[in-house]
């Protein structure tokens, strides 16, 4: 048992799921990593933590990060499930498979990573779950089918997650980050942000930092957006 508090992050070698796992660690977490390359377990080991070479889509992956985690540490505070990116395509040529593909990646790894994490939550009186999600969970676009039908469904898992939690004291939000510096942003998209530039993972880690912290602990059940002022709902 540690009396640091301790913070899982999937996908965590690159992009925003590195830059959560080096803010959670400067801020006195110990930290453990899940990602499909073996260079998450030089990250976790350079950041005092450990690392789980393994996919978010895979059940039996997300078990031996909770395991390794209980294992070491006997606890689990902060929960950032992040991913990769679903396939792309035409509405209605996108396969069968790919839609299967998208739902393991984008929603039932945070299911299956709540069951996981739960239990132990409620043990120690309370904890938080981040969901990285996407600017299309609120506004579905044709450019991105699976991540605008997936994201919103996530949206309304974390809604039911914070209705049946929250009174023990676990919380579930999701965060929806527009267009990051780190992978290349079609020009239309870029000319329609407000702020005039795509985000940096740093500026989205400082938000899931606050949100998995006890500074937001009156915050739950919702869907955070990070966007630069893309989204045009209210």
């Amino acid at each position: 048992m540690t009396d640091r508090p301790v913070g899982l992050i999937t996908a965590a070698t690159r992009g925003i799921g590195a830059a959560c796992a080096r803010r959670l660690a400067a801020e006195g977490y110990a930290v453990v990593l899940l990602a499909r390359s073996p260079e998450v377990t030089g990250l976790a080991e350079d950041l005092g933590g450990v690392g789980v070479v393994g996919s978010v889509s895979v059940a039996g992956d997300l078990e031996r990060l909770v395991a390794t985690a209980a294992d070491r540490y006997g606890r689990i505070d902060a929960v950032i499930a992040n991913t990769g990116h679903p396939a792309k395509g035409e509405l209605l040529e996108i396969s069968d498979a790919a839609w299967i593909q998208g739902m393991d990646l984008l929603l039932l790894s945070v299911i299956r990573l709540a069951r996981l994490v739960t239990p132990t939550m409620l043990r120690q009186g309370g904890g938080a779950l981040l969901n990285i999600s996407s600017l299309w969970a609120v506004e579905p676009h044709l450019d991105a089918p699976v991540s605008s039908t997936l994201r919103g469904a996530l949206g309304n898992f974390a809604k039911l997650y914070a209705d049946r939690y929250a009174g023990a004291g676990i919380r579930m939000n999701c965060l929806l980050p527009g267009f990051m510096s780190t992978y290349p942003v079609a020009e239309k998209f870029q000319q329609a942000i407000p702020m005039g530039r795509v985000a940096d993972p740093d500026e989205i880690a400082g938000m899931a930092a606050f949100l998995v912290s006890p500074a937001a602990s009156y915050i739950t059940g919702q869907s955070i957006r990070a966007d630069g002022g893309l989204t045009r709902s209210v």
